[in-house]
């Protein structure tokens, strides 16, 4: 095995922290099977709870609760279904996606 030597100066003591924070928020949002696979599906339009719960093959209530985590953190929003208000249809809120892709991408470029 070969090791390669890196010449560098002297160490640099007073490097300032990035801030890492947005991105470790998504990081952890999306961490999680469920509610990456909730993001997905909602790029292809708007689904209910119920939709979205037969597809992941989850209970509602669930499903209900990483839509929350989702909404709480901007990703997605609700609105009723105009024919019937006892349905929620959930889509992506596509600014904050891009919000959050853009830190995600600040801490992988």
């Amino acid at each position: 095995m070969r090791t390669e030597l890196i010449v560098v100066g002297e160490p640099r003591m007073d490097l300032p922290a990035p801030d890492v924070e947005a991105a470790t928020a998504v990081a952890a949002l999306l961490a999680d099977r469920t509610r990456a696979s909730i993001l997905r599906m909602l790029a292809d339009g708007p689904h209910c709870v119920c939709e979205m719960a037969a597809a992941l093959g989850e209970r509602e209530n669930n499903v209900s609760n990483h839509l929350a985590r989702l909404r709480d953190a901007g990703l997605v929003t609700a609105v009723r279904h105009e024919a019937n208000a006892r349905y929620l249809y959930y889509r992506r809120d596509d600014a904050a996606l891009a919000a959050a892709r853009t830190a995600l991408d600040e801490v992988l470029r």
